[in-house]
């Protein structure tokens, strides 16, 4: 019969075992991980991975006690930076099962935060058990309010929750102050519905990598930090000019469609320009730092403007057709207009798909010729 070996993990997602005690992920081993536990709890009594550890200590106790071939080992993330963290988390469990050669695990957490990570180490060992450590509080008012106090000091929760009330209230009071109190409401609202759809959808993760790429390409001297501030504040000047032209051309006697379709028409070139600034600038940073990468975004410029163009021309023909608005592109033939645009944003996006090919068939050249330059040079000299 096969000798199982099971791994006690505790998981420290956000590493307060590295940011506040100052110990080494991964501590392995009944001793390093008492003495991970003390020094956290030294570091930081109220922290309820210092719980997590001693369970996962309580537990290979009981199970050594039973003379199963048991392990235990504390694995950190980041304290910044979830992906990374996650991506080490991956790694050092990875060393951990095939040092050890564990054939299953069992993990601790302090909460379901940490329980995230459960799909990336059922990718490396199979999980048998999660023990989940709950803190038991004294069940009186004070208890509450001194749980709820420290829930708002926990910065994730703080941003998740007091951010968009916050911005909330703050919006109600301006529009009274601008003597618009019949709209407060709906602007309220519309934010706070805004919000939970940008959470929903997961769209806040994207502003955060966005975040991130600018932080790291400001750090690190790259083109596109330029590119991609100048790109933002186009885009801004693009919802001033949409909301402009909504408000002047707003009219009651129109759906939500037609109002829609006046904010795209008045913003889309900012919109175009914005997002044609951005790519260009990250392509002029892979053209000068990973050129062999270059085939998969110089086509995006020309998709960018492929989308403005048709963007354009149907916005224009549906305001058209709908309203007496009379546009001098063309003489005012809508018609031609909603044509012309379509096929010069097809004929754009087909050139872009044409340089792609053509840009991707050029690096690999330049990169085996790279790899190979005696083989290149001899080829020069047969020609």
């Amino acid at each position: 019969m096969e000798n199982i070996r099971t791994l006690i993990l505790c998981v420290d997602r956000d590493d307060d075992i590295g940011f506040k005690a100052g110990v080494t992920s991964p501590p392995v081993g009944r001793e390093e991980c008492l003495t991970t536990a003390e020094k956290l709890a030294i570091a930081d009594p109220e922290d309820s991975d210092v719980n997590a550890i001693f369970q996962g200590l309580k537990t290979y106790d009981e199970l050594k006690g039973k003379g199963e071939d048991v392990y235990i080992a504390v694995i950190g993330g980041s304290h910044t930076n979830m992906l990374e963290g996650d991506r080490r988390i991956s790694h050092d469990l990875g060393k951990i099962v095939w040092d050890f050669e564990i054939n299953e695990c069992i993990l601790v957490t302090d909460g379901a935060e940490d329980e995230f990570i459960l799909p990336v180490i059922q990718s490396t060992v199979d999980v048998k058990s999660v023990q989940r450590v709950i803190v038991k509080q004294v069940p009186n008012l004070e208890g509450t309010y001194y749980i709820i106090k420290k829930l708002f000091d926990d910065p994730e929760i703080a941003k998740t929750i007091l951010v968009p009330v916050g911005l909330a209230m703050l919006l109600y009071a301006v529009s009274i102050l601008l003597g618009y109190p019949g709209i407060a409401v709906v602007i309220v609202v519309g934010v706070l519905g805004l919000y939970l759809l940008f959470k929903g959808y997961g769209i806040d993760e994207y502003f955060e990598i966005t975040l991130r790429s600018l932080q790291s390409s400001f750090f690190g001297g790259k083109f596109t930090f330029v590119a991609y501030i100048a790109a933002l504040f186009i885009g801004i000047m693009g919802i001033i000019i949409g909301l402009t032209t909504l408000q002047e051309w707003y009219s009651s006697e129109q759906g939500i469609l037609f109002y829609a379709l006046l904010f795209v028409y008045g913003a889309i070139w900012y919109f175009t320009a914005s997002a044609l600034i951005a790519s260009i600038g990250k392509i002029i940073d892979i053209f000068l730092n990973e050129i062999k990468s270059l085939g998969r975004f110089i086509a995006i410029p020309y998709f960018v403007l492929a989308i403005g163009i048709i963007a354009y021309g149907a916005c224009v023909y549906t305001i058209a057709i709908s309203t007496d608005m009379e546009f001098p592109v063309l003489g005012g033939n809508s018609i031609k207009l909603i044509i012309y645009t379509t096929l010069g944003g097809l004929i754009c996006a087909g050139f872009g798909i044409y340089l792609q090919k053509y840009v991707t068939k050029w690096t690999k050249k330049l990169s085996l010729a790279k790899k190979n330059p005696e083989k290149s040079s001899d080829k020069n000299k047969a020609f």
